[in-house]
Formats: structure tokens, sequence, C-alpha cells
């Protein structure tokens, strides 16, 4: 088979969709994996410019965070480039791609990579991809850049509109982002899910609160995507439930009502999530349905159903197929009332309801796909 050079997020931080996927495709083929490259360039500020010395000491946002708890597999290779982050004139483009595939070509000679297949989530790896060679394009597009918080959306959008130009082909992580690329190239492949590790019993984080009463949790970026108007409202309405957070701040101030009942645990690794969601009364989904949320398709949707969670969440078009199974909620006051029914309810939720949807059977459909390249 095919090897790969894959253009991701840093490897080892809460997994992406392309991590889950690649790391099943690893399993017979060798992956070059290079970190983060970037979507915006630094401002100056003390959040953007630790970010930046991380970057240059080679340092991903996995061992910032000290989430890389699960190994590596021996047949992928993690590294961290020099560059310019979404370089916006042809000059820096230039530059940058050139800067990358000097620090590239020497690694993948090393590794001897067999006729490797390019791969990109994100749009700014578009010209270093062309300039290693007659190599296949893949452009696996998991998000709305064009609507995606903390993003240079008009310099992300054209470096997207090139990336696509020369990609053999196009992969989406949802309905609503597959109307955006010609029709000729572009498949869906929606999110999976590791069934086994979210569906097999574990023992209750000890860091869970467990005062006897009711809890409603969240994980994932506590980012501007969330709908923290709800979510204080009700904190504040239900003093006798406790809410937890877990996830990296990615705004400049805690946007969580100050109470009694609020807890944030900050970042936990992946492996370690099923120790909360299996335990809590109620997982939450509380969106802002924006342009972002209207294209995305939430990997912790079906992790939370696989732990057999009852999932209170707004709507967004990627419930469509999993309506019966969560409660979704419109304002405070059918959140509160939702809330109260749930804690009434003891039954988790059926068994298998996402079974189907592994990210194995996933990785299956996207062999065929690069085998077709």
């Amino acid at each position: 088979m095919r090897d790969l050079i894959v253009f991701g997020e840093d490897y080892g931080a809460l997994p992406s969709s392309t991590q889950h996927l690649v790391k099943r495709l690893s399993r017979h083929r060798k992956v070059l994996w290079v970190n983060s490259i970037g979507l915006r360039q630094p401002r100056f500020n003390q959040h953007d410019m630790i970010r930046a010395a991380n970057k240059l000491l080679l340092r991903g946002k996995a061992a910032q965070l000290n989430m890389s708890k699960e190994p590596i597999p021996d047949s992928i290779c993690v590294v961290n480039l020099y560059t310019i982050p979404a370089p916006k004139s042809q000059w820096a483009r230039k530059v940058a791609a050139a800067l990358m595939r000097y620090q590239l070509k020497p690694m993948i000679r090393k590794l001897a990579l067999n006729n490797p297949i390019v791969w990109a989530s994100l749009p700014t790896a578009a010209d270093v991809c062309s300039s290693l060679g007659h190599h296949p394009i893949v452009y696996y597009c998991g998000d709305d850049f064009g609507a995606l918080a903390g993003v240079d959306h008009k310099t992300v959008l054209e470096h997207e509109k090139r990336l696509v130009e020369q990609a053999n082909l196009v992969i989406t992580a949802s309905h609503s982002l597959l109307s955006k690329f010609p029709e000729a190239k572009t498949n869906l492949l929606s999110h999976g899910v590791d069934c086994n590790q979210f569906a097999t019993p574990t023992v209750r984080a000890a860091d869970l609160p467990d005062r006897g009463r009711p809890v409603a949790g969240f994980y994932g970026s506590l980012s501007n995507w969330l709908d923290y108007e709800l979510l204080n409202e009700t904190i504040l309405a239900m003093p006798h439930w406790d809410f937890v957070f877990i996830g990296q701040l990615e705004l400049e101030r805690f946007p969580i009502v100050n109470a009694e009942n609020v807890t944030y645990l900050g970042p936990r690794a992946h492996s370690e999530l099923a120790s909360y969601s299996q335990h809590w009364t109620v997982s939450l989904l509380p969106f802002v349905l924006n342009e972002q949320i209207r294209a995305c398709n939430p990997l912790k949707l079906k992790e939370y159903l696989a732990a057999r969670s009852h999932v209170v969440t707004t709507d967004f078009p990627a419930l469509a197929p999993y309506r019966r199974h969560v409660h979704i909620v419109r304002d405070k006051h059918s959140m509160v009332t939702t809330l109260e029914r749930l804690a009434q309810n003891t039954h988790k939720l059926p068994e298998g309801l996402v079974d189907d949807e592994s990210w194995d059977k996933r990785a299956d459909i996207l062999e065929q796909y690069l085998e077709a390249l």
C-alpha cells in the first residue's frame, strides 16, 4: 500500500478525525505526520507569543497540554516544521513552501516512503503539497474554514481554493461541506467513534464531583461556538445540579459564571473521557447555531451516545440521524425542564446506537477511496 504524508493538527492533542483515521491506515503503511502549520499568523499578545515560542522550540500542542498518553504507533513519524503560519503574500507563500520542502525532503528519503499520497487536513498546506513531487493529493475537510473561529478566513480560503484545484480527491465530514466542492472528486465520510473505548464500562473519574446531586457535563474546547448565555442562565437557575466542564480554554477569559456548582477541570486525555461521560447524569452540547456549527459533525455527539449518556443539546443539522436519541432544547426554560426530567431517569440509553459508525468501518471506506487514486 502507498504510504502517507499528512499535514494535520498536532498529533496527540485531543484526537481529530484525521488522527483517528490515519492511525488505522497506519496499520498497513508508513506515515510522516506533520504537526499543525497554523491557520493564522500570531498576534502580539501573550497567548499567541507563548504558542509561537513553543512552535519554534518544536513543542506541539499535545506536549504543551501533556495530553499524549497514548503511544504513537511505530509506523507514524511525527514532526514539527519551522514555517510561516498562514502566509498571505505570494512571496511569503513561496518562502513558506520552500522552507517546509527543504525540511521534509530529507525526512521522506530517510523513511523511504513508498510512492506516498499527500494528505492535507489544513488548507494552509496547499503550496507545499504540490511542491513535494508528483504525488496524489487528498484534501480532508472537517470544518467550514470560512466560519471557523480564530482563523484568518480570507487567507485560509485562498489556500483552500488552491488546494481543492490541485487535489485528486476531496473528502468532507458533513453533508453541508459536501456541496462546497466539485462533485466529481468529492466524497462524504462522516465522523466515526471508538465504540470500544466509550462503551466499555470504566471506573468513575476521581475528580468528577460526587456530592449526591445530578451532574451535567461537557468536554471539548471552550470557544465561541458554545451558548454561554444559555449555560450561565441554566447554571444559576439550578444550584442543586453540578455543572462540569473539561477542555482547553480558547478564549481570553473564562466564560462560565462563577458559581458554587461549576467545576472546570481543564483538558483531559481522550483516553480518560469515558470515565466522566459514563458517570455524569447528562452530556451537554449547547452550541450556538452559526455557520461553523451548521457545517460541523461533532465527534463528541457519537462518543456521548456510545457511552450511553443522555444528551441535552441545542439543534443543529448533524443531529438529524439521532433526534430520537437526544433531547433538543431551545432556551433556559426548556433546558431546565429537560434536566429536571432526566434527573429522575435512572436508565441509560440503549447499547449499540452507533456501533455501525466505528472509526474502523470509516477507515475501511477510506481505504477504498485511496485505492482508487
